[in-house]
């Protein structure tokens, strides 16, 4: 029986790595041109079987996240998905790396660092980054984020927001402000919708400075204050506030009480998440899982 050509063979034969013989039977990019052709056409002289391209084990995945997200101090959410993660294939036997990057980054240099089979994308991304990204031809998974024809990972937002402002709704309370960082976000413009459905059925029209969205141009911390300060300004300030995620929400409940206001009793509020220091607070916060 012959034996089945393989990629070591193709690299050996070429004298690239098997790295770049991968790269260039894969169609990813980080090779030129004339090099990708050369090693194409070494294959197919030694018959290496090309459909064993689709068959190929994931060993490694690399799990993207964007600059903006402060993902020790600001966002544990994404702390706790990206330790999920990262069980998951050491459970499966697969390396997990990590990268962060932004527009500004040389997105295929930095990815091809980490010679990743699969990427995981978390987050809020723009969209040409994730059109970069999808031109290279891995596997790739968005969560916490939707774009056309890739497979997404999101929690019901729409939902979500719905429950929460009806909780606040069911309360008593009349005045539902809602506080976010952008509505860029995919998942936040969704928890927006049903923020505003729960309004509509109720036949409950706010006005629009209870919408507060923070500047994006400072300190993602810092601009949720200033926000939040703004509705607690307003001649007539909410007696609720659905907070877009939970640490918005604790931000929220910390300005409260600089001011003297007691949550709930002055002002409720509800987040989004679930993370677990939600529970720590006192008051602990009323989240949406």
């Amino acid at each position: 029986m012959t034996k089945p050509v393989r990629i070591r063979d193709i690299a050996q034969a070429c004298g690239v790595s098997v790295g770049a013989v991968s790269r260039a039977l894969k169609g990813q990019p980080g090779l030129k041109e004339e090099t990708r052709q050369r090693i194409v056409a070494i294959a197919e002289q030694q018959g290496y079987d090309f459909s064993r391209l689709h068959n190929d084990k994931i060993k490694r995945v690399l799990f993207l996240l964007h600059r903006q997200h402060d993902i020790a101090r600001a966002l544990p959410f994404y702390s706790s998905l990206l330790l999920g993660v990262e069980d998951h294939c050491r459970a499966k036997g697969i390396a997990m790396s990590f990268l962060a990057i932004g527009p500004e980054d040389a997105i295929n240099d930095q990815v091809l660092l980490h010679h990743p089979d699969a990427l995981i994308c978390a987050g809020y991304f723009e969209p040409q980054l994730i059109a970069t990204l999808a031109q290279m031809k891995l596997p790739m998974v968005l969560v916490d984020l939707w774009s056309p024809g890739l497979p997404c990972v999101n929690p019901d937002n729409v939902q979500g927001g719905y429950l929460a402002t009806q909780h606040l709704l069911n309360l008593g309370r009349k005045r539902i402000a809602f506080l976010a960082s952008t509505l860029s976000h995919y998942s936040i413009r969704q928890r927006e919708k049903g923020y505003r459905q729960a309004l509509y059925e109720a036949q409950i029209l706010m006005p629009p400075e209870y919408e507060v969205i923070a500047s994006p141009l400072v300190d993602t911390e810092q601009s949720l204050i200033y926000a939040m300060n703004e509705l607690l300004n307003l001649p007539t300030p909410p007696d609720a506030i659905f907070a877009y995620n939970d640490v918005t929400a604790m931000i929220a409940i910390n300005m409260c009480e600089q001011r003297g206001l007691k949550v709930p009793e002055d002002i409720a509020i509800v987040g989004f998440d679930n993370i677990e220091t939600a529970a720590w607070g006192h008051p602990s916060l009323t989240t949406i899982a």
